[in-house]
């Protein structure tokens, strides 16, 4: 399947108990930066995200806010819709798990598994977190001093619960499962997190209770108006709603299904590489290619939390900093899948070292010499030399050196290669000194510039997926348009073409300033 190219990508859909904030950003940013990554680079992208709307604890929290559960979902599933447009998110399809296609394809998935045998009726009972919407083992928990039991993994407290349920018959599952993993070695990433996977899966499987009757909000299993479905079964099953399921023979479920990446916070990677993968298999379906889990944010090396009142709200950030800049100092500042902490001095650092002093002084500075000794074209090219074939050899080479960090999912290592060759320029133009040039060799200078420009179409065809607007700007100085802003454009045979009038270069990334104190 090397040559498939249709592309999957799916952010978690997002809780809609409370309002999104830097973890949502980064985890849809991410996700965004692929799609438009793979859709450059000739694929056919399906790029999903969304909200899920059922289950105890949004009830409870509409229930807090004095509203009916649909009205409270209506407004704050809005605010991630929202927050998809202020980060410049290029989904294709927002899924609400209270849409009435979603229900539907819920309903049929429970009917299969229920038809092979896979779910039976029993009665549970066992430790549950409302916030985690997760069941516990006692080995799991932990006492805190005030005597409550809570989650050693998430600190969410657990409460005994008794009644009657449907189990999905997942200690059947461990083995398939464990050989699932051993035939695909990629498909949990980062390693550490498959290992983590596979020492849960050995360490041994128990059915897993499917459905609720002490409250109502949620899917309605088939055929038994007592019960609800668990908001897991549902929740998950939206990545194949999005492609059409349950009509597994058209066009969208045959070209997108199975999904090509699954990217998720590592606190939900369970439900995701054991659960997810399980269900289908019970059902006859295909599981997803790969699911790779993320790690977390800190605040000024604080842990971010409602208490200590240092959530990052995404939409502050864009506000102070700028938005290509947020999107470039999140995914560059830590190597992606171990957590991170966000700090200003950070923010302004790769605002004003890679970005102000990087790219953008690179790019105003050659295309200021252009402009002024070029006659505002793209200069004619003479002979090149051994230094200007090796700048050139390494902006062509920067694709095929980017396509496999980006399908690893190691943006950060993505755009320092990118940014090696930024550096490169730097030094070629520090060692050519074209100003120099105009007065003794100005022939040699139009080589020079004209070699930098060409650095620097190749170094903004690849900054696109990560900063379109950013990106954009450099390529309208460039004169670069359409079909060539795409990936197909790399290499000399889409070269500047001599002679072509280029606008007056206006800068792209402004220096950070520090506001005086009052």
């Amino acid at each position: 399947m090397a040559d498939r190219k249709s592309y999957y990508v799916t952010t978690p859909i997002y809780y809609v108990n409370d309002s999104p904030h830097i973890g949502h950003a980064y985890t849809s940013l991410a996700c965004d930066a692929l799609a438009r990554f793979m859709r450059l680079d000739g694929y056919d992208v399906h790029f999903l995200t969304g909200t899920d709307e059922h289950g105890q604890k949004v009830e409870k929290s509409a229930e807090l806010a004095g509203k009916d559960p649909l009205a409270f979902t209506d407004e704050v599933s809005q605010r991630f819709r929202l927050l998809a447009e202020a980060m410049n998110f290029s989904n294709d399809d927002f899924i609400r798990t209270t849409e009435r296609r979603h229900i539907e394809s819920c309903q049929e998935l429970w009917r299969r598994l229920k038809e092979r045998g896979q779910i039976y009726l029993g009665s549970y009972s066992g430790w549950y977190a409302v916030r985690d919407e997760a069941f516990y083992q006692e080995d799991e928990l932990e006492t805190r001093p005030d005597g409550k039991k809570v989650s050693k993994a998430s600190g969410a407290e657990v409460a005994w619960v008794e009644e009657p349920s449907y189990f999905f018959q997942l200690s059947e599952w461990q083995q398939p499962l464990l050989d699932h993993y051993a035939r695909n070695p990629d498909f949990i990433g980062p390693d550490s997190r498959r290992n983590e996977v596979i020492s849960f899966v050995k360490s041994g499987l128990k059915d897993l209770s499917v459905s609720r009757t002490t409250f109502k909000w949620g899917v309605p299993v088939p055929d038994d108006a007592d019960h609800i479905m668990y908001v897991w079964l549902d929740a998950l099953t939206n990545y194949i709603t999005a492609v059409g399921f349950p009509d597994t023979e058209q066009e969208k479920y045959i070209k997108f299904w199975p999904a090509d990446l699954h990217m998720v916070g590592k606190d939900i990677l369970r439900f995701h590489a054991v659960y997810w993968p399980a269900f289908l298999m019970a059902a006859g379906l295909e599981p997803p290619r790969r699911v790779f889990a993320h790690g977390w944010w800190t605040n000024e090396g604080q842990k971010i939390s409602k208490s200590l009142g240092n959530v990052i709200d995404p939409h502050d950030l864009i506000a102070r900093y700028g938005r290509d800049q947020v999107r470039y100092f999140l995914l560059r500042e830590v190597p992606f899948g171990n957590d991170g902490d966000f700090s200003h001095r950070g923010m302004v650092q790769r605002m004003n070292g890679d970005l102000a002093n990087g790219i953008g002084n690179l790019a105003q500075r050659v295309l200021s010499m252009i402009n002024k000794n070029c006659d505002a074209k793209v200069p004619v090219h003479g002979v090149l030399t051994e230094a200007d074939l090796k700048l050139l050899g390494s902006a062509h080479g920067l694709l095929p050196a980017v396509r496999p960090l980006m399908t690893a999912q190691q943006f950060h290592k993505a755009l320092e290669t990118i940014w090696q060759v930024v550096t490169e320029a730097d030094r070629y133009v520090d060692e050519q000194a074209p100003w120099a040039l105009k007065k003794t060799d100005p022939a040699r200078m139009g080589t020079v510039l004209y070699v930098l420009a060409e650095t620097i179409r190749h170094v903004a065809l690849l900054v696109q997926p990560f900063m379109p607007e950013s990106g954009a700007k450099i390529l309208d100085q460039l004169e670069v348009h359409g079909d060539d802003r795409s990936f197909a454009a790399f290499g000399p045979e889409h070269a500047l073409e001599s002679g072509t009038y280029l606008p007056k270069p206006e800068g792209v990334f402004p220096r950070f300033l520090e506001e005086p104190a009052a």
